[in-house]
């Protein structure tokens, strides 16, 4: 079986870190981080990961801005994104799902369970 391959989007290192250090720990997986929603729409189109995690709230190109050049880009609309917010009323939720985003996981999350979060929000078998 293939390691799936993330790429995590948020401007907070210790959100990355967590994040990365949780995935490849307890998911097993490739993670792949950008700290901006430029840099992150340049490493979707060359690395191609399974999924992106996207957080909402950053500086300059935020989550829906970057979320909408994604699924603007040949290369890069076909990749599943889940959101990643510390916003989160039902009324955002639905707004996301609106806009075709796959999943919205809740910060601060889990950092034992956030693997499995992503697998059963794509889905996938783990």
């Amino acid at each position: 079986m293939t390691k799936k391959r993330i790429l995590l989007i948020d401007d907070q290192d210790d959100i990355r870190e967590v994040a990365q250090l949780s995935l490849e720990m307890v998911g097993g997986w490739q993670v792949i981080t950008g700290s901006s929603g430029r840099e992150g729409i340049t490493k979707a189109e060359l690395e191609q990961p399974d999924a992106i995690l996207l957080d909402v709230m950053m500086p300059e190109l935020d989550g829906f801005a970057t979320f909408q050049e994604l699924r603007a880009n040949q290369a890069t609309k076909q990749i599943p994104v889940i959101f990643l917010t510390a916003k989160v009323s039902s009324d955002d939720k639905r707004h996301f799902f609106e806009l075709g985003v796959n999943g919205v996981i809740t910060k601060p999350f889990d950092p034992m369970s956030l693997a499995t979060e992503i697998e059963t929000t794509l889905g996938w078998d783990s």
